[in-house]
């Protein structure tokens, strides 16, 4: 060992004491750290354990009365269904009921209602229909009904074209608009984004109401003359007819509907002056007036020229009135309450004379969701378009011979 090895040691040992002391502190911290984390572990179980006996004891609690709310809900269920059952039941023996000892037609007979000619319009009035084919046929009963789809508003008008080669389908919404929705097929009408499938057809002039017809390749609609808004002077809600090409989009004809003082002819559709139908037979209006604010007036149109061919006063009140439509050459109308209800056919007027009221069945409509903004006759298909509260709706008609007793 050389002079200064014992000063080496002697240092080193100096050092020594310090660092032992400051590992000693160390230790001790981290076992202060480790007992205070182990007592938290020690509480997190403790509540976990609390926790996990609570959470059992509310399951035990709940599984009782889950059972008995399941039973009850079973119960109500097949109480519902039982009471939906007898609703059924109860309705086929009412209609039973309604076909053996059928109500009286909604008719009022007076001697304005059946006298002679009229002085309105330019035409025959009250004379009988010569029928230009043979059809004979009358409605049976509301077959069954088909809902399509939910599609724009409460109002509107869907149809096909009874003399069309195509399956097209035509939607027009709205009681004032100018936009008419065109789809290649009933398919594609159905689909969920329906409007993507549908070309626009625009047409010059808005529409008034829901009494629009497509026929022939041509859109029937009614529309306010030009700067006659409805108001003031003897032409009064006065509407005039247009015939528009649906093909070239171009309006071919016009007329003045030939009736001053025109109103609403359904007392359930205010927004529908004249309601355009078509049958086996051809073109119709169906419309009323002041003069005889009561009832509802019946006009055959001449397709080609928009011409009125005849007009008949009939005895049908636009009381509760909601839609009609016409079947070789019988207008049928339909009727409701405002509470929206389910609607029947309670009046109808053979222009030819071959149906007298008393024979005519008075079928109901099966229930659906509000009341008719439109029905469109299909001549071709036997079957009606129907709009109601947005939903379109098809009803299959079942006939029998105008001759054959109900």
């Amino acid at each position: 060992m050389g002079p200064s090895t014992p000063l080496l040691i002697l240092f080193l040992l100096s050092w020594s004491g310090p660092l032992q002391g400051q590992q000693h502190h160390l230790v001790e911290y981290m076992e202060r750290r480790l007992a205070a984390l182990e007592e938290r572990l020690a509480q997190c179980q403790d509540q976990s354990s609390r926790h996990a006996a609570e959470l059992r004891d509310f399951k035990n609690k709940m599984l009782p009365l889950l059972e008995v709310a399941e039973k009850e809900r079973e119960a109500l269920r097949t109480e519902a269904d039982t009471i939906s059952g007898r609703v059924d039941r109860l309705e086929r023996e009412v209609d039973y009921l309604e076909t053996q000892n059928p109500a009286l037609p909604c008719v009022e007979f007076d001697e304005k209602v059946t006298g002679g000619p009229g002085t309105k319009g330019k035409g025959r009035r009250n004379e009988k229909y010569d029928m230009v084919t043979d059809c004979g046929y009358t409605i049976s009963q509301v077959r069954s009904m088909k809902i399509l789809k939910r599609f724009g508003g409460p109002a509107g008008l869907w149809t096909k074209d009874p003399l069309g080669q195509t399956e097209k389908i035509y939607v027009l919404d709205g009681t004032q608009n100018d936009t008419a929705f065109v789809f290649p097929r009933l398919r594609d009408f159905t689909l969920a984004m329906a409007a993507r499938k549908a070309s626009r057809v625009r047409v010059p002039f808005p529409w008034v109401g829901t009494g629009q017809l497509v026929y022939g390749g041509f859109l029937y609609f009614a529309r306010r003359p030009p700067g006659r808004p409805g108001g003031g002077g003897d032409m009064e809600n006065t509407l005039q007819l247009i015939k528009f090409h649906l093909a070239n989009r171009t309006v071919v004809d016009s007329s003045v509907f030939p009736a001053e003082g025109l109103i609403p002819p359904y007392g359930l559709t205010a927004d529908t002056y004249i309601d355009l139908a078509a049958d086996e037979e051809g073109l119709w209006a169906v419309y009323a007036t002041r003069e005889d604010d009561r009832h509802l007036c019946l006009a055959k149109l001449d397709p080609q020229t928009l011409d009125t061919e005849q007009q008949w006063d009939t005895p049908c009140p636009r009381e509760n009135a909601e839609a009609a439509f016409v079947i070789c050459g019988t207008l049928y109308v339909v009727y409701n309450t405002r509470p929206a209800s389910r609607a029947r056919i309670q009046c109808s007027f053979d222009a030819s004379g071959t149906l007298t009221p008393e024979r005519a069945a008075l079928p109901y409509f099966p229930r659906r969701y509000g009341a008719h903004a439109s029905l469109r006759y299909n001549p071709r298909e036997r079957q009606l378009y129907a709009w109601d509260d947005g939903y379109q709706i098809v009803y299959k008609l079942e006939m029998r011979k105008k001759e054959e007793e109900v």
